[in-house]
């Protein structure tokens, strides 16, 4: 480490020249460049500070030697009187002056300050004194650099409004050689959200409501910040209508009430509904059609298993194959099209599932009519081991409800969240 040479003021006014010039001789310190020297200021000019240390002539330090920060006024960094530490620069200027410097003095003591808090991985403090290109200057004792990308957990559009704040932050990288310091504030953000994720994912339950605001939208979904964490609203949690993208129903920066679906704390997940918060519009329409009560339809689509049939207030149900005719048939397509209209009897309303299961058979029967079967009509070959499969069923309505919601309207878990990876 550099030597501080001691030095103090001495009274000569007493002293003849003889005396004086022996004196001067026996007691001046001979400074070297890059000693750190101490002494007491005793002028301030507009663009230098003199300061006494006990040499034949007074030090000077230039303006720009005085702080880190760029054009500063003398009399902002010191005062008359102040006893400060300098670094020895130059021996002598052209003027015969001894040339200091109080920055780089604070800087050797600020750099190994500096880095025993990067070895101890320990925070800093630092007020911002510039924005530059790509970041952000913090006065640390020295020149600190806080790249753009590290300032907060996402990008910062305007760094000037930094401008003249304290900032934490941890220091990732130091170059001695090269007089770099790089600093993060992001990774203690991250620390901090980490132990705040844990803490919210701790209290959430199924079935909560919370209030978050959506911060992101994707294809699959919208995330909605719940402070602190983010949870995924998947595209078909959005409305209870269909959505083709989130957008539709969600911008970014909305305000909204979500319903927590799941919790996943291995994986730290959390699946959101905002459909959930609002009735289901659905099971007011569906009051229109009790069960046992016989209604006009339209095939809406003719699938292997059965039909689809549209019952109005975009109220759909299920025909299925078993339940077409009390003859056997062999597809479905024997016994309706798309677009034909049909009597229906409701068998089942499932509520949780949004499902009405339908019957032609029955209201066929309380009607008083035969359905009619066009044996002509043979299935595809592709199309007759599916048939076949939905008949073994037949007995359990619930698996074939499944069947159907899978082979129609799924999307693929695996994809979707392998979707959500790749967006964390």
């Amino acid at each position: 480490m550099t030597e501080i040479k001691n030095t103090s003021v001495i009274d000569f006014s007493d002293v003849s020249d003889d005396e004086l010039n022996a004196l001067i001789d026996g007691t001046l310190t001979d400074f070297d460049e890059g000693d750190l020297v101490e002494g007491t200021v005793v002028k301030l000019e507009h663009d230098e500070v003199l300061v006494d240390i006990g040499f034949k002539s007074e030090g000077v330090i230039p303006s720009r030697e005085l702080s880190i920060r760029k054009d500063v006024d003398p009399s902002e960094i010191v005062n008359l009187g102040d006893h400060i530490e300098a670094l020895v620069l130059q021996k002598e200027d052209k003027d015969g002056r001894l040339v200091l410097s109080k920055k780089r003095a604070e800087y050797e003591r600020a750099w190994i300050q500096v880095e025993e808090k990067f070895k101890a991985g320990e925070v800093v403090t630092g007020e911002v004194i510039e924005v530059v290109k790509g970041g952000l200057i913090l006065d640390i004792g020295l020149r600190g650099f806080l790249p753009a990308s590290l300032v907060d957990l996402r990008r910062v559009k305007d760094l000037d409004m930094y401008l003249g704040n304290e900032i934490e932050a941890r220091v990732i990288e130091m170059d001695r050689n090269r007089n770099n310091v790089v600093l993060s504030r992001r990774v203690l953000l991250e620390e901090g959200r980490k132990q705040e994720r844990s803490e919210i994912l701790s209290k959430l339950t199924k079935g909560m409501r919370l209030k978050g605001q959506v911060s992101s939208i994707v294809d699959f979904g919208a995330f909605v910040d719940l402070g602190g964490i983010d949870g995924l609203v998947h595209i078909s949690e959005l409305s209870w209508n269909h959505v083709n993208h989130p957008s539709e129903v969600v911008k970014v920066g909305d305000e909204v009430e979500v319903e927590v679906l799941d919790v996943d704390l291995a994986r730290e997940r959390i699946s959101l509904g905002l459909k959930q918060t609002t009735e289901d519009p659905w099971l007011k329409l569906v009051e229109n059609y009790p069960v046992g009560t016989i209604v006009d339809g339209n095939v809406s689509k003719v699938v292997p298993f059965g039909a689809f049939v549209t019952l109005g207030d975009n109220i759909e149900g299920l025909v299925h194959i078993s339940e077409m005719s009390n003859n056997h048939i062999d597809t479905p397509a024997q016994v309706v099209k798309q677009g034909q209209d049909v009597k229906v009897k409701v068998m089942e309303i499932n509520p949780e599932r949004r499902r009405i299961s339908l019957s032609m058979k029955e209201a066929a029967a309380d009607l008083g009519f035969e359905i009619e079967v066009d044996e002509s009509v043979k299935p595809e070959g592709a199309d007759a081991e599916p048939v076949a499969a939905a008949e073994a069923e037949a007995a359990d309505g619930e698996a074939v409800i499944e069947a159907i919601e899978e082979a129609t309207t799924a999307e693929p878990e695996a994809t979707a969240e392998e979707t959500v990876e790749d967006a964390e």
